[in-house]
């Protein structure tokens, strides 16, 4: 098969930034918002959003890449992860196949990089939407995907926190800890059970992906994906209720990053809101 080289891919970064599009038929529209946190480092969120087409099929390309200890690895993601997937030998014949071995070969060229990329790391969620009609959701980390189904909030993806995978870093050596006060952390440190990069816990880590092949019917109206920040202080439903209030996704993102700062997130904050139908 040709390769398919993802032109726009890279989407966008920016600190505090915001930004909408649509498909060719104008059917299906998003709108990303992004704003950075308190602490004293540079924004370790970076986003896709954006519509391609290829071998007579659309794609729709949407990302969140939660970075910590640096911004490299996810801004590394944001420029690699889907090109990957989409130059697997056999992506149009099975995506969900193509989808693991890119995550899996993703990671391993980021570990081999860690003299330039450092020895951070990123959480990723991303969403392939096909033709408008099959949406592969798929992510390692914390950053979440979210369905609304008839206004109902629909989690698509699964968060890999360690209480959950315990037993999973255990038998690789690992240990989970939790100090008053603090979420449970892998070998003291991580926050999250799966991420890309992490060279130094990674013989405790996983990088292998939940996936999710999705139908888009009528009954689907919008498709929220964003970082922890978000998800810290709003639950599934409030950020369905909210995104659906606004026909325009840009707004309805930037709404709810703006929420989540006055319910005091002090993290990073982004998200991807794409909404389906007229």
């Amino acid at each position: 098969m040709d390769k398919l080289f993802c032109v726009g891919c890279g989407g966008a970064h920016s600190s505090n930034g915001s930004g909408k599009g649509r498909s060719r038929e104008g059917h299906i529209r998003y709108g990303f918002s992004l704003v950075k946190g308190q602490a004293n480092h540079p924004m370790e969120d970076y986003h896709v959003a954006t519509f391609f087409e290829t071998q007579r099929h659309e794609l729709g390309l949407f990302a969140i890449y939660d970075g910590h200890m640096g911004d490299a690895v996810p801004s590394y993601l944001q420029k690699h992860l889907f090109e990957n997937i989409l130059n697997e030998e056999g992506f149009w014949a099975d995506p969900g196949r193509s989808i693991i071995r890119a995550y899996e070969k993703t990671d391993q060229a980021i570990l081999s990089n860690s003299s330039n990329l450092g020895r951070g790391g990123s959480t990723a969620v991303t969403a392939i939407l096909i033709n408008g009609q099959r949406l592969w959701v798929a992510n390692v980390g914390d950053s979440r995907g979210v369905l609304s189904k008839g206004g109902k909030a629909v989690a698509v993806t699964i968060d890999h926190e360690p209480d959950t995978e315990r037993n999973i870093i255990e038998n690789k050596g690992g240990f989970v800890s939790k100090m008053p006060g603090d979420v449970a952390r892998v070998n003291g440190q991580l926050a999250v059970s799966r991420a890309f990069g992490d060279k130094n816990l990674k013989s405790h880590l996983r990088s292998d992906p939940d996936i999710q092949d999705l139908t888009i019917d009528t009954s689907c109206d919008v498709l929220i994906l964003a970082s922890d920040g978000l998800w810290k202080v709003m639950a599934n439903q409030e950020a369905v209720d909210i995104a659906r209030r606004y026909k325009d996704p840009k707004k309805a993102a930037k709404q709810l990053t703006s929420e989540a700062v006055k319910r005091d997130s002090k993290d990073d904050i982004s998200c991807v809101v794409v909404r389906f139908g007229r």
